[in-house]
């Protein structure tokens, strides 16, 4: 596999989101076997990019990305996340990236996991209540004591990327970027790349919607997560099918499938995009793997850029409203 860059960090330029193995999504319910099996594959194809985070399950994502690692530690850039649970009040789902609150969170972490350090190490959202200087200082604390290589930042603002990265380089950006999930071009994207500083998009393959499989709401479990999405709605599904008949159709011109054709959009982006498509199957992790062979010409990539914006906002009220504007 081809490598891009974050930052100071290389990198399989796709990388592999653990968190559909251990929570929220529950379409095509896995099994730990099936998730472990997932994740050596990826070591195998070139994927070295795995991304959890301590709210995933909580915590059963990261204990079982550790125990898949296990004798593969070396092989992987591991990549997790704190800061949208209070260990100070209790372990409640609480915006908390207090430098005490990172503390406890850090040795968590590192425990399930199984390891000594983290590679990438992201403020999974701006708190405000806690000034981002005092975050990063804290984090940058942890890079000279060795806890963790590499420190991220996950759905902030330019104002806040600016200020972080004064007090300590930052190494990546994870904000959602897709086809229909736009955003970070107007000024996130230029501003990385000024700073140097690498993205990985999550939910690449919108939420799954991408990939061509999800054709009628009957398909989704009632608990599952994307049944609360508002491009899920009854009101917007149809309108975002007709999207991902676009995508389809150039897939069928290349004899591939929709998910290779969208993520293949993003690595034609920049060498500084790793995407973390989340699987928790080992045809579906081939199948992303192979977006890195397909290339598109400058006329897909135009037709792509020219789909219709998704119908419906990304997230729910509650949930945009910890996004960094």
């Amino acid at each position: 596999m081809k490598h891009s860059k974050l930052g100071a960090l290389e990198v399989g330029r796709i990388g592999l989101g653990a968190m559909g193995m251990s929570a929220y999504y529950t379409m095509g319910e896995g099994n730990e076997a099936e998730s472990i099996k997932t994740i050596h594959r990826a070591i195998e194809l070139g994927v070295t990019l795995i991304d959890t985070a301590e709210v995933y399950g909580p915590y059963t994502n990261e204990e079982l990305v550790g125990k898949a690692l296990k004798g593969k530690r070396d092989q992987v850039v591991m990549a997790t996340k704190f800061g949208v649970i209070s260990h100070r009040n209790g372990g409640i789902n609480a915006m908390d990236s207090n430098p005490d609150n990172i503390r406890v969170a850090v040795e968590g972490s590192l425990r399930r996991l199984q390891t000594d350090y983290i590679d990438l190490y992201y403020q999974h959202r701006v708190d405000p209540n806690t000034p981002i200087e005092d975050t990063v200082g804290t984090l940058s604390q942890l890079v000279k004591e060795g806890k963790i290589r590499h420190i991220g930042l996950s759905e902030a603002g330019a104002a806040t990327i600016q200020r972080a990265h004064a007090v300590h380089p930052i190494t990546a950006l994870q904000s959602e970027y897709s086809l229909w999930a736009r955003d970070p071009e107007r000024e996130i994207l230029p501003l990385l790349r000024q700073l140097g500083i690498g993205l990985v998009p999550y939910s690449p393959l919108g939420r799954g919607f991408l990939t061509g499989q999800i054709k009628s709401l009957e398909q989704i479990a009632d608990d599952d997560w994307r049944k609360t999405n508002p491009r899920f709605s009854a009101e917007n599904f149809s309108k975002n099918l007709q999207i991902v008949r676009e995508v389809e159709a150039i897939a069928d011109q290349l004899n591939a499938k929709p998910g290779q054709v969208a993520l293949a959009w993003l690595l034609a982006q920049g060498d500084d995009i790793t995407p973390i498509p989340g699987t928790k199957r080992t045809e579906r992790l081939e199948e992303n793997a192979g977006a890195d062979n397909l290339e598109l010409s400058q006329a897909h990539i135009e037709k792509l850029n020219q789909l219709a914006p998704a119908a419906g906002q990304r997230y729910d009220e509650a949930n945009m409203n910890s996004i960094e504007k």
